[in-house]
């Protein structure tokens, strides 16, 4: 008699039962220290860049890796069970870049209950001290530097700004946001604060989360709305590419000051063919690296990291301005990530 095929659901389901006895398989070797890695998603260059750096740091220093990823940003319950699984798995320390700073606190807390080290990077929890530490971007200073930048480029022009964000509450997105405010030199809140300050010049927001086809659609919104926008601030370059798109099917895309963060080889040649007006470029293979001596010494020497490690970022523009410092995107594409 013929076994019938599995249904896609149930596939589904075995494969999730079977994940967690898959990663305890690493506990033979008990021996080996192992870390664990949660990044946000799977695809996105940063976060792949982030992956190769704790992989390569890993296996220089004798450790066992164990990746995971969240399937989009804001997947949380993905997060929680990834923490759930490297738990199973035997892993001395997790690095994890959170996708919801709150949402994702509890599960933190049982592992590091568990004894285990628990180090954010890229984004920090809500409260900061949910993690042992945090290695990451100044997100507030990467904000203010695209501000600076933009409100330089637009000189006296009355600021009609578009902000394409990440999602609610998220300290990175809310950190990003700020602090472009500020470095255009409009009221807003500080590094401090999660919500989304609002000035009367920012006449249309929108939340993108990270996602090029959101940024366009949030985009094309905002310009049937507000035709008149000349400044456009998005989260990442993902967001930031979608919002081109818009402009240029507009027909707006010469009269928009555009900039973002991130500093990818992707978002370094826009900048370097004038489709992205500047960018801020941050370091995930630092973090990675950093993050990785940090779970070593803990699990050889049991010598616990604390506190912000501030992992650098810098202004990257076509054309220089003055009073902003900026690198070339020539020399960035030397310190870039991603497909070059």
């Amino acid at each position: 008699m013929r076994t019938p095929a599995l249904s896609l659901a149930a596939a589904r389901r075995l494969a999730a039962l079977a994940l967690p006895l898959l990663l305890a398989c690493t506990r033979a070797d008990e021996t080996t220290p192992t870390v664990g890695l949660i990044t946000k998603t799977a695809s996105n260059p940063f976060f792949v860049k982030m992956k190769e750096g704790a992989e390569q740091a890993a296996a220089a220093q004798g450790a066992t890796l164990i990746a995971a990823a969240g399937r989009s940003d804001g997947d949380n319950a993905g997060q929680v069970t990834a923490i759930e699984n490297l738990v199973a798995a035997g892993a001395q320390a997790i690095l994890i870049s959170v996708s919801d700073a709150k949402a994702i606190v509890p599960a933190i807390k049982k592992a590091r209950d568990a004894g285990i080290l628990v180090v954010a990077l890229d984004s920090p929890t809500d409260p900061l001290d949910a993690t042992d530490a945090l290695f990451a971007t100044d997100n507030y200073r990467a904000g203010l530097l695209i501000g600076q930048y933009a409100k330089a480029r637009i000189g006296a022009a009355p600021a009609r700004i578009a902000t394409l964000d990440l999602i609610p509450g998220n300290p990175t997105g809310a950190q990003r946001h700020n602090g472009f405010l500020a470095g255009f030199g409009l009221p807003s809140y500080e590094n401090t604060r999660n919500e989304l300050a609002q000035p009367p010049e920012v006449v249309c927001m929108a939340d993108a989360m990270g996602d090029q086809a959101k940024g366009q659609t949030a985009m094309e919104n905002c310009l049937q709305a507000h035709p008149d926008i000349n400044v456009v601030y998005a989260v990442n370059e993902p967001s930031a590419a979608g919002a081109f798109i818009a402009l240029q099917q507009a027909g707006k895309e010469k009269g928009v000051v555009l900039v973002s963060v991130d500093g990818s080889c992707r978002g370094v040649r826009s900048v370097a063919d004038g489709s992205l007006t500047a960018t801020a470029q941050q370091y995930p293979q630092r973090m990675a690296e950093l993050g990785v001596q940090a779970a070593m010494a803990f699990i050889t020497a049991g010598t616990k990291a604390s506190g912000y490690v501030d992992t650098g970022v810098q202004l990257i523009a076509k054309d220089s301005v003055p009073g902003v410092a900026s690198l070339s995107a020539r020399k960035a594409l030397d310190l870039c990530w991603g497909d070059k």
